[in-house]
C-alpha cells in the first residue's frame, strides 16, 4: 500500500454511536490491521448524547464476535475539536452529513464525507439496523463497512 494510506486520522459518525459507527470503528481497525497498515487513529461517535458513555449494541457485539472482529468503544458525542483533529469524518447516511455539518466550526480542516461514497457496490446509505427485530441489519451493516472500509483505502492508494 501507498505510503499516503499511512497515519491518517479517522472518524466515523452516526446517530447515537451504538450500532453503525462502532461497527464502521471496528471493521476499519481490522483492515488496517489485517493490511498491516500503521500509525493510524480510528475513532467514532454520535450526532447525539443519548448513548454516552454505553457499549455498543448487543447485536453489533455479536455480529463482530461472528467475524472474528474486535469492538471496544463506549459511545461518544462529536465534538467541535474533532473537525480539526481528524483527517476525515465519515457519515453513514445523508441525515448523518447534514448535522455533522451543521455541528462544525466556521473554519474547520477535516474532509467531511459519506461512508458509503467508497462503496464500489454503489449502495451509498449505510441503513440504521437499531429498530429492526433481528441481526439482518447488523450482517448488512458490517458487510457494507467492510466494503467501504477497503474502498476507502484504495483510493489512498492511488
Amino acid at each position: 500500500m501507498a505510503n499516503s494510506a499511512q497515519g491518517k486520522k479517522v472518524l466515523f459518525i452516526c446517530l447515537g454511536n451504538i450500532c453503525r459507527s462502532p461497527i464502521a470503528e471496528a471493521v476499519f481497525n481490522h483492515i488496517l490491521e489485517e493490511q498491516g497498515l500503521a500509525g493510524w487513529e480510528v475513532d467514532s461517535g454520535a450526532i447525539g448524547s443519548w448513548h454516552v458513555g454505553r457499549g455498543p449494541d448487543r447485536r453489533a457485539v455479536s455480529t463482530m464476535k461472528k467475524h472474528n472482529v474486535h469492538m471496544s468503544h463506549k459511545a461518544r458525542q462529536l465534538k467541535k475539536t474533532d473537525f480539526n483533529h481528524y483527517d476525515y469524518i465519515f457519515g453513514m447516511d445523508h441525515e448523518n452529513i447534514s448535522d455533522i455539518k451543521d455541528m462544525a466550526p466556521k473554519t474547520y480542516t477535516a474532509s467531511i464525507e459519506l461512508f458509503g461514497s467508497y462503496d464500489p457496490q454503489k449502495e451509498l446509505l449505510i441503513r440504521d439496523p437499531y429498530y429492526d427485530d433481528d441481526d439482518a441489519g447488523f450482517e448488512k451493516c458490517y458487510e457494507q463497512c467492510l466494503r467501504c472500509s477497503k474502498g476507502f483505502l484504495d483510493s489512498l492508494a492511488k
